[in-house]
């Protein structure tokens, strides 16, 4: 579900109309709705409601101050991957002992940073960082509290480049040498083994690759604390997919997950972390363009928008399906036309959608992509000179802008030009 609903023939976003927004922002912009990502939020805290957890927000999904805000004033603790998420989190609010820290490359200087801002845990990912990690926290004089990831060679059925948990991905320490470098941990004098960390894939739709996953990582829970490690917090990663087409089948319910995760690991007495950034943001953002033109080809006709792959990665990267829709409301029984979506970028690659049926779209009209809260705004570019899209949030009537366009001047005067040219 989300807050983004035709009313009067135009489509709004809560109670503010997309085409007052663009009229007053520019096309093409992003827009979030509060509503939806604090009804999104709460869904998976309440999924564990009796349990010892903390929802920990995946920042990587969409990382815009004013979003870690919403969800940091309703409790919800952060996921990072980086020194630059982990400065933005602790920049909206969010106490260092609500921010776990996870990616197989962290540097010493982002252990330094951590260490010394405050930080629940690192979720661990090899033996060199284990090594680096406790030679920071040493020269520091204080303890490194972690997790360490496994992988669990579970395959999550998902995307070949958002499949994490499969022996051959980069990411954690084979299961089967989990004991070994847990005992490695114990010896370290900076660091201090808290639990266990897994994360096996994203856009999952299914919870049988969940299932299978917890069941190893229960048993590996069972087979630590014999060998005399102090294991009470289980981090379970995030993952779980949202309908980006209206036609799909529905992914499992945060209420789903929940009782999953109580079948397979209540009996332990961990307090459970999760990670999810997908269903959070996902279906709480639209990207709104402008069709600047409607050209007709040999065997198709392009709708050329004036929002583009540097804008909106997904399609180009992944192959990813967006429901588009025009802004004013169609009417009903209203004729079909197929057309090849694209941008205005100089790449055969800039392509939305092909042989798309959509109602006919003529220049100047407004469309919008749902579903692109996730791994949108954040994964954009400047790639042809193309000025990064603003932000906008949106409570109740209100609407806010919340990263604006940058001018052609700000974006040039990043660049130097060496005295010697």
């Amino acid at each position: 579900m989300d807050h983004f609903l035709y009313r009067n023939g135009a489509l709004h976003a809560e109670d503010v109309p997309l085409a007052e927004i663009a009229a007053a922002v520019g096309t093409p912009f992003y827009c979030y709705s509060t509503a939806t990502l604090t009804r999104h939020f709460r869904l998976f805290d309440e999924a564990l409601d009796g349990m010892d957890h903390l929802v920990c927000y995946a920042m990587k999904a969409a990382s815009n101050l004013a979003i870690l805000r919403v969800l940091a004033d309703l409790g919800a603790g952060m996921d990072v991957v980086s020194g630059g998420e982990y400065a933005r989190a602790r920049a909206a609010g969010v106490p260092g002992d609500r921010i776990v820290f996870s990616g197989v490359g962290k540097t010493r200087d982002e252990m330094h940073m951590a260490l010394t801002g405050g930080i629940r845990q690192f979720n661990v990912e090899s033996e060199p960082e284990l090594q680096a990690l406790s030679e920071v926290a040493l020269s520091l004089g204080v303890v490194a509290p972690i997790t360490v990831r496994v992988n669990p060679d579970v395959d999550a059925k998902t995307h070949a480049k958002i499949a994490t948990g499969k022996s051959e991905n980069k990411f954690g320490i084979p299961i089967a040498r989990a004991r070994a470098v847990y005992a490695h941990a114990a010896r370290l004098p900076g660091i201090k083994v808290v639990g266990i960390d897994v994360h096996i894939g994203s856009q999952l739709t299914d919870l049988a690759p969940f299932r299978a996953a917890y069941r190893k990582v229960a048993e590996l829970t069972a087979q630590l604390r014999a060998d005399g490690h102090t294991i009470t917090r289980l981090d379970l990663g995030g993952g779980l997919g949202i309908p980006y087409a209206r036609d799909n089948s529905a992914p499992p319910l945060p209420l789903e997950y929940g009782a999953m995760i109580r079948e397979e690991l209540g009996h332990l007495g961990c307090e459970i972390e999760i990670e999810p950034g997908r269903l959070i943001a996902g279906n709480a953002g639209l990207m709104v363009s402008q069709v600047i033109y409607v050209k007709s080809g040999e065997d198709r006709d392009f709708l050329i928008l004036d929002g583009a792959m540097n804008d909106l990665i997904r399609p180009a990267m992944y192959d990813a399906w967006h429901d588009i829709v025009p802004v004013i409301e169609p009417a009903p029984g209203a004729e079909q036309h197929v057309y090849d979506v694209v941008g205005p970028v100089c790449e055969s690659g800039d392509t939305f959608a092909r042989g798309r049926a959509l109602p006919p779209l003529a220049q100047g009209d407004l469309v919008a992509f749902r579903s692109a809260g996730a791994y949108g705004a954040v994964m954009s570019s400047e790639y042809n000179t193309r000025p990064l899209i603003p932000e906008v949030l949106v409570k109740g009537d209100q609407f806010a802008v919340i990263r604006r366009r940058p001018t052609f001047d700000e974006m040039l005067n990043r660049d130097t030009i060496p005295e010697w040219l």
